[in-house]
């Protein structure tokens, strides 16, 4: 918190240099198509620019029909296995499934059960802070912002690894496992600090180590420890779903373009968290949660089909909730009929939502997933299908799960970390040169004035 009580404000002194760098920095929008710029590493069609080349996963959307692409169902593939036999195969033994993916992610196989119960006990043994970190760390000037938090704490491990700057495989294999062990507690322990300073009780448990991420997770951020099976299991398939997604992204391509510089795992991942925390990237669930919110205090009946369309035909309008034009939950850059994470959440929701009593909001979310879809068709050129993405539901789990809306973002941080270290190693190892793009300079030249006569 600020201890100027001024530091905060915006000036009209600010004000007037904000007008003077608007005035001078706005790029004509018609240039970026004169000089062919693909603008977000896009083409005119959103599909992105070919910028590397990776083993660790692989998104389908389209397929190829008589030499044409054309959309199809999405699948997502780590290391060449489908995700959704993946989260089966778990389930169907009854164990959780984020370690055996992280494994996967950072090694290019399925371990045996030997090998999966070692690389546990190796996570279990990392989740331990240094000593005092909570008290020099994390309690000191907590912040609202749980991702802002987590960043901050990443780098101050640096302060407390001799061979941070190492970047030798195993070393950064090492920080890897750390930095995944460490995320759920450094978040946790975050939003804990945050509410003391409200005003609540504060509440610190020890990791138990026999216990999984997801359930560490629960375990971690409740004041009574407890959890239901179901409720686990379905934090374990978020952690799963959410643990990578390609290498174009842009928290994932950050990292690329980051370890490309030869800068040690602590900055790389602070930097990583730094992309996944903007709202167009990791944020995107919660606006799910407060558009429902919105829609449930607007719609009267929520089995009314003309209510809730009438609704969506506003959100689209601007006519209502943000007033952005946007249903959210609604698209994505790569998927367009059916993003498979998105798919794999709606059943788990369905059992979860009958557990929590709360079967009507889910009806609401399956009429909002059919009827979004044709209203953005009806109303947007599309150079591709809509469908429910993984943040439509994730937000919803989470809500049922009583997790605060502040360790949504960092939910997906303890997630995708294990796909980041994924992709940190394999830039290393197969690291050329410095990721440096290249930008048209489009402005005037003009001579050098002294001062005195400006």
């Amino acid at each position: 918190m600020a201890s100027n009580p001024n530091y905060c404000d915006i000036t009209p002194e600010i004000e007037a240099l904000a007008a003077q760098s608007l005035q001078n920095s706005s790029i004509d929008a018609g240039d970026y198509v004169r000089y062919d710029v693909k603008r977000g590493l896009r083409d005119l069609n959103g599909k992105g620019v070919l910028a590397g080349l990776t083993e660790i996963s692989d998104i389908i959307a389209k397929k190829m029909v008589d030499g044409q692409e054309i959309p199809c169902d999405g699948k997502l593939y780590y290391r060449g296995i489908d995700v959704e036999k993946l989260v089966a195969g778990a389930l169907k033994e009854g164990r959780f499934g984020f370690e055996e993916t992280a494994y996967l992610l950072l090694l290019g196989r399925l371990p045996n059960a030997a090998e999966l119960e070692s690389f546990k006990n190796q996570l279990a043994y990392y989740r331990t802070l240094p000593g005092n970190f909570v008290r020099d760390v994390i309690l000191k000037a907590p912040s609202q912002d749980i991702m802002n938090s987590l960043a901050r704490s990443v780098l101050n491990l640096a302060s407390y690894d001799e061979r941070c700057d190492d970047i030798s495989l195993p070393n950064v294999m090492r920080q890897c496992l750390q930095l995944i062990a460490l995320f759920p507690v450094l978040s946790v322990y975050g939003y804990q600090a945050y509410t003391y300073k409200s005003g609540n009780s504060l509440y610190i448990h020890a990791p138990q180590p026999e216990l999984s991420t997801a359930e560490n997770i629960l375990s971690l951020l409740r004041p009574d420890s407890s959890y239901s099976f179901w409720e686990a299991h379905v934090l374990d398939i978020c952690l799963t779903l959410h643990a990578e997604h390609g290498g174009g992204n842009n928290s994932t391509f950050t990292t690329h373009v980051v370890t490309s510089s030869g800068t040690d795992t602590y900055s790389c991942m602070a930097a990583a968290l730094a992309s996944l925390k903007g709202p167009k990237h990791g944020g995107a669930n919660i606006k799910v949660i407060r558009m429902f919110e919105d829609m449930k205090e607007q719609v009267k009946d929520w089995k009314d089909e003309d209510e809730v369309r009438h609704y969506l035909q506003a959100l689209l309008d601007k006519q209502a909730f943000d007033r952005a034009g946007l249903i959210y939950g609604m698209g994505h850059a790569v998927y367009s009929l059916s993003d498979p994470r998105a798919n794999l959440l709606h059943s788990f929701v369905e059992k979860l939502s009958r557990e929590k009593g709360r079967t009507e909001e889910y009806e609401l979310y399956s009429l909002v997933e059919r009827l979004g879809p044709e209203i953005i068709a009806g109303e947007r050129k599309m150079y591709k299908g809509v469908s429910a993405n993984v943040d439509f539901y994730s937000g919803f789990v989470y809500h049922m799960l009583d997790l605060p809306l502040e360790l949504y973002t960092p939910l997906f941080a303890m997630a995708r970390v294990a796909g980041w270290s994924a992709h940190r190693i394999e830039e290393l190892i197969n690291m050329g040169k410095i990721i440096r793009p290249a930008y048209k300079y489009v402005g005037t030249h003009a001579d050098y004035v002294p001062i005195a006569e400006r």
